[in-house]
């Protein structure tokens, strides 16, 4: 299971970020051009694997649709230029989590530190071999982080710090991702911003995961330290070229690299990944999305992962009527 967890890590934010201090290279650029075709060959074969901007209309009802990328890059700048008249004419902002799901996310927490603290049972020393756990402190005290603190976090909460670049993690102490500037300025014109899913989803499929799955998750995460800077670049080189669907791509791509990995094995995996990540959510989101619409003009933003596929958020409005089309991305 590693390297679906591995995956996971990386999709969250569509999911590791790309930061202005990491110079790191494009992983995709430097396979040979066989593979880099081989790999867009399955990213094209789903529907929408393209594109970060859509309207999907239907009738008098209007739905904007742009895929994020969580975390800070200056190429934002451009997007919002282009969003602007978006947001002007839109009624309400759709977002994966508004302001206030963030504050009631962080009292839960603060309510229930067991979410992400173990507070009984083993602690991850205990959990990780003895030469992981080593690694493992390395990393976190490379991110500022006491290893003593780390040690009672649950496995799947350090890996999303693992996520992120330590070339990068200075820049996000205030983190301004798209999703992040799409509220700043809804909220700057005074538009209703609404929550596609309860603040505690994250809760319940990390709650999914058994022990050993979040260790797997945690060590395929520490594995991947010393390339975390180029699978940075990589990941936002390939969203700002609007290949959303090659990152999954690359990802499965990774995984057949590993010993024991059968296409069949990584397929089934995937399968997995894409169903708790992706697609349940897709599915909930899209009776928000339209109640949304009917009531004026909506501008929807969430990780760009979730466009394509035969369960993405755009195929799914298709099936209920709705007429898409792309647009341009800055």
């Amino acid at each position: 299971m590693r390297r679906f967890f591995f995956s996971f890590v990386t999709l969250l934010a569509l999911c590791t970020p790309v930061f202005a201090d990491c110079q790191g290279k494009n992983l995709i650029a430097a396979m040979p051009a066989a593979a880099q075709s081989a790999l867009r060959t399955r990213a094209d074969a789903q529907p929408y694997a393209v594109g970060n901007f859509w309207r999907a209309s239907k009738g008098a009802e209007v739905i904007h649709l742009i895929g994020t990328y969580h975390f800070n890059d200056p190429r934002h700048s451009a997007t919002m230029t282009r969003l602007a008249p978006i947001l002007a004419q839109s009624r309400t902002l759709l977002v994966e989590a508004g302001p206030a799901e963030e504050e009631s996310l962080k009292q839960r927490i603060a309510d229930d530190p067991s979410l992400i603290i173990t507070t009984k049972g083993p602690t991850l020393p205990e959990l990780m071999t003895p030469e992981d756990w080593t690694r493992l402190t390395a990393a976190v005290s490379a991110r500022g982080v006491p290893a003593i603190m780390v040690a009672k976090f649950r496995p799947w909460y350090v890996s999303m710090l693992l996520s992120m670049p330590v070339c990068g993690m200075a820049e996000q102490a205030s983190p301004n991702g798209l999703d992040n500037q799409l509220i700043q300025g809804a909220r700057a014109r005074g538009l209703t911003v609404k929550a596609l899913e309860p603040y505690d989803t994250v809760f319940d499929i990390f709650g999914q995961m058994t022990e050993a799955q979040q260790i797997d998750m945690l060590t395929a995460a520490l594995g991947m330290e010393d390339a975390s800077a180029d699978l940075a670049a990589t990941l936002g080189d390939s969203y700002f070229a609007e290949e959303g669907r090659l990152i999954w791509e690359f990802n499965r791509h990774q995984s057949l690299s590993l010993p024991g990995y059968t296409p069949e094995r990584v397929d089934a995996e995937f399968a997995m990944l894409e169903k708790s990540m992706m697609i349940d959510r897709n599915r909930a989101w899209i009776p928000v999305i339209e109640a949304a619409a009917k009531d004026g003009p909506v501008l929807a933003g969430f990780g760009a992962l979730h466009l394509s596929g035969e369960d993405g958020v755009l195929r799914l409005l298709e099936k209920d009527g709705y007429s898409l089309t792309r647009l341009p991305f800055q």
